[in-house]
């Protein structure tokens, strides 16, 4: 990925390869600073396969970390900055990172007292560093500016192609995040045919609003924008009023959305048409309706349609955008080059006939295997003619098009992200008022689906929704914490005592229509 970098560098120096609102900088000027940072990463030890923690928002410094680390063959391990505490507490201790770099906080959450708070009780011996971002010096850790100064990089050991350029954490079927390593070269030639379905010219501006720390940033964003010599224009972090400022000053042409991000957009006080004029490009997921008011009302006429997720690179199909608008919003797309897609019964396990519904499979550009606690999961999703089995249902069209049907899991997406139940009723349950918990989604025009928990009183005591709420804020990240919370006599059970989320569901439809 740094070689890449450099070729863009050599190529056109003088262009932005990253724009925030305070700040530009250069392909020439990025692979200087990379340079420097990587020669600081190995003169403190960092060695090829060495793994490097990052916890921060959309900034240039995430992109130094990232290619100074790919310079020497380190892997990148970012962790999401809606991480709580908790959470921060087992993605450090899973990861095994030994080296990390964070902002100081974000939002509501003070990360440099949570990592405090974990190393004095040393729960994780491997951490032996942390250097702050954009922070004042503060004893027990370094400080990022240190990192600008010095020498650049001399030769030495670095990547393979073949070798994992980053290792994400992405939601699961269980109530732990998955660890998925991706290779360099899987990320450069799968990013690289993301950007082509999109139509990405050197000189494109693409507006990256979604967090870098996902599959949909880290692997989908910014290789499709790097290998054609586009322009990444981020923010920190999604918020309506700032994008559309970005958009308009920068002359974005392309956009990474989302429906939630989209209805936001076009729904705040200050949108006009002319301030999104620019845009002509971009991807987003969601409803044929969703993919419609991107295009015409958005302005970003050529979306594209995609499906994939993090073990496949980010994307394993998107829609050309030369293709008609009702046709990119009716279907997935074909995969894309070097992917195969299968669709298999859910009963046989045999191959489905053209247009039928079953699971989807993958294969192609595929991380090599979950590692960590989620290792465990390896044998159950990979097949042995090596597929991935997705737990998402859709049809391969007669035209080989995908149509995606939802999901076979118990998954709930709101906003685009996956959200565990398990995980979120784990919480509800340590309330002091809760008995039981159920959790549901329930389908949602902005959000995708809504985050619905039932909750059972304990003898002598009463559901209250806000203290329950404030609860779930405490310890889930913002994405997490239910929309709607109702408390019930009795959840549906079966004679084991397992939880019928089914009906669950239907309960959640009901009281919703009421």
């Amino acid at each position: 990925m740094f070689e890449l970098l450099c070729e863009q560098a050599a190529a056109a120096p003088e262009r932005d390869v990253a724009v925030t609102f305070d700040r530009s900088i250069s392909y020439a000027a990025l692979t200087a600073r990379t340079r420097i940072v990587a020669r600081r990463l190995r003169r403190s030890g960092v060695r090829r396969g060495d793994r490097v923690g990052l916890l921060c928002d959309n900034r240039v410094e995430w992109l130094e970390v990232l290619f100074a680390a790919a310079a020497i063959g380190a892997i990148l391990i970012p962790f999401s900055t809606w991480s709580t505490a908790r959470e921060l507490d087992f993605l450090l201790s899973d990861s095994e990172v030994g080296l990390l770099f964070a902002i100081p906080g974000f939002g509501e959450r003070d990360f440099a007292e949570d990592l405090a708070a974990l190393r004095s009780r040393n729960a994780h011996q491997r951490l032996e560093r942390v250097v702050l971002i954009g922070a004042a010096p503060r004893e027990g850790f370094e400080t990022y500016s240190a990192y600008g100064e010095g020498e650049s990089l001399a030769p030495g050991e670095g990547a393979s192609a073949a070798d994992p350029l980053v290792i994400l954490y992405t939601s699961g079927s269980r109530n732990r995040p998955k660890a998925v390593p991706l290779d360099h070269f899987g990320i450069i030639e799968n990013g690289f045919n993301i950007g082509e379905r999109q139509g990405l010219v050197p000189g494109d501006r693409v507006l990256v609003s979604i967090p870098l720390f996902w599959s949909y940033g880290a692997v989908n964003a910014l290789p499709a924008a790097i290998t054609h010599g586009a322009t990444l224009v981020m923010q920190g972090h999604f918020e309506a009023g700032g994008a559309l400022d970005l958009i308009e000053r920068e002359k974005c042409t392309a956009i990474y959305t989302l429906p939630a991000m989209t209805n936001a957009l076009v729904a705040h006080p200050a949108f006009h048409p002319r301030r999104i004029a620019s845009l002509r490009a971009g991807v987003t997921i969601g409803a044929p309706q969703d993919i419609m008011k991107a295009a015409e009302q958005l302005g970003a006429s050529e979306i594209c349609n995609i499906y994939g997720g993090t073990e496949n690179y980010g994307n394993c199909c998107v829609t050309p955008h030369e293709w008609p608008l009702e046709k990119r919003a009716t279907c997935q797309g074909i995969p894309l080059p070097g992917v195969q897609l299968r669709i298999r019964d859910l009963v046989t396990g045999c191959d489905c006939e053209p247009a039928a519904i079953g699971e989807i499979e993958v294969k192609g550009y595929l991380t090599k295997g979950y590692l960590g606690d989620s290792a465990q999961f390896n044998a159950s999703v990979f097949t042995s003619d090596g597929y991935f089995r997705t737990g998402d249902l859709g049809s391969l069209q007669h035209d080989g098009t995908l149509r995606y049907a939802g999901r076979s899991s118990e998954m709930i997406k709101r906003s685009g992200i996956n959200v565990s139940p398990a995980e979120v009723e784990e919480i509800l349950q340590q309330h002091p008022s809760v008995a039981l918990a159920g959790v549901t989604g329930l389908a949602d025009p902005a959000k995708g689906e809504l985050i619905v928990a039932y909750l059972t009183a304990k003898p002598g005591a009463s559901i209250n929704a806000a203290a329950v709420l404030e609860h779930c804020r405490k310890f889930l990240s913002r994405y997490k914490v239910p929309d709607r919370v109702y408390a019930c006599e009795a959840l549906p059970l079966t004679s084991t005592g397992k939880l019928m989320r089914r009906e669950l569901r239907v309960m959640a439809a009901k009281a919703a229509a009421t």
